[in-house]
């Protein structure tokens, strides 16, 4: 098993941190700068940066606020939002970030992801999936923040973003996030038995049995984290000494 990495997630709205529950219903969290500096002081192994209505609005990632945020902190930093072409891509990592993660530019043009690994490297590329529950029990993958269901299957585009050269994969479920019941563990557990590359999970943590769960039950390599974290009803170091109590291996050494 991988070390399991802790990773906050800064959902970023007009400059600002939000927080939803199933994609909408947005609340004001606070200063990502701020933030950031915060999880990095907490033991964080590192952060995600989602500009979460870029591609819908059809503009640029903030790349101003990706350099404050960057500066800031000593962890990597991987940014997604907005991203449709090879000099978005090179702009965020010119600011300080270390990693991008593709959605719906990678949906409409797959070959983007092919041309970012080629051209910055596959540990660079995180293929982020939004996926939300069908009727007969398969999952079909949204775009443009959860807006626009694709009608491709999440399983299958999974591995066509490995067989693309994705570093890592993203994982929401939609039907779970921000609800706190738990991570869709089928969801979980289907992509990562049929892709080698990592998966992170997102969407859904409400306890740290959760956490234990989609990592056992789920196989899931790493953990995105932002309701629990941003409103301090869990700390990173809660959740890496609760999973090393249970046996897994969590990355850092700062338990």
């Amino acid at each position: 098993m991988r070390e399991v990495r802790i990773i906050p997630c800064l959902d970023i709205n007009e400059g600002r941190v939000t927080k939803g529950v199933n994609f909408v219903n947005l609340k004001d969290i606070g200063d990502p700068v701020e933030i950031a500096r915060s999880y990095d002081a907490a033991g964080a192994d590192e952060l995600v940066f989602l500009d979460i209505n870029a591609s819908s609005q059809g503009r640029d990632t903030l790349v101003d606020v990706v350099k404050k945020v960057a500066e800031q902190i000593s962890i990597p930093l991987s940014v997604g939002g907005g991203i449709r072409t090879l000099s978005d891509i090179s702009r965020v990592l010119e600011a300080g970030a270390e990693k991008i993660s593709v959605n719906s530019a990678a949906l409409k043009r797959p070959e983007l992801i092919a041309e970012a690994a080629r051209e910055f490297g596959s540990h660079r590329v995180i293929v982020a999936i939004d996926a939300k529950r069908r009727s007969d029990g398969g999952f079909d993958v949204y775009l443009n923040g959860g807006r626009v269901n694709t009608g491709r299957d999440a399983v299958k585009w999974a591995l066509e973003v490995e067989k693309l050269g994705a570093g890592e994969v993203l994982l929401t479920s939609m039907d779970t996030d921000g609800t706190r019941d738990g991570y869709d563990i089928e969801l979980m557990k289907a992509v990562t038995g049929a892709v080698k590359i990592p998966v992170i999970a997102s969407g859904g943590a409400g306890k740290l049995e959760h956490f234990v769960e989609v990592i056992q039950k789920g196989g899931a390599d790493a953990l995105l984290v932002a309701s629990l974290f941003h409103y301090g009803e869990l700390t990173v170091m809660d959740v890496k000494n609760f999973l090393h109590e249970n046996g897994i291996p969590v990355k850092g050494d700062k338990l």
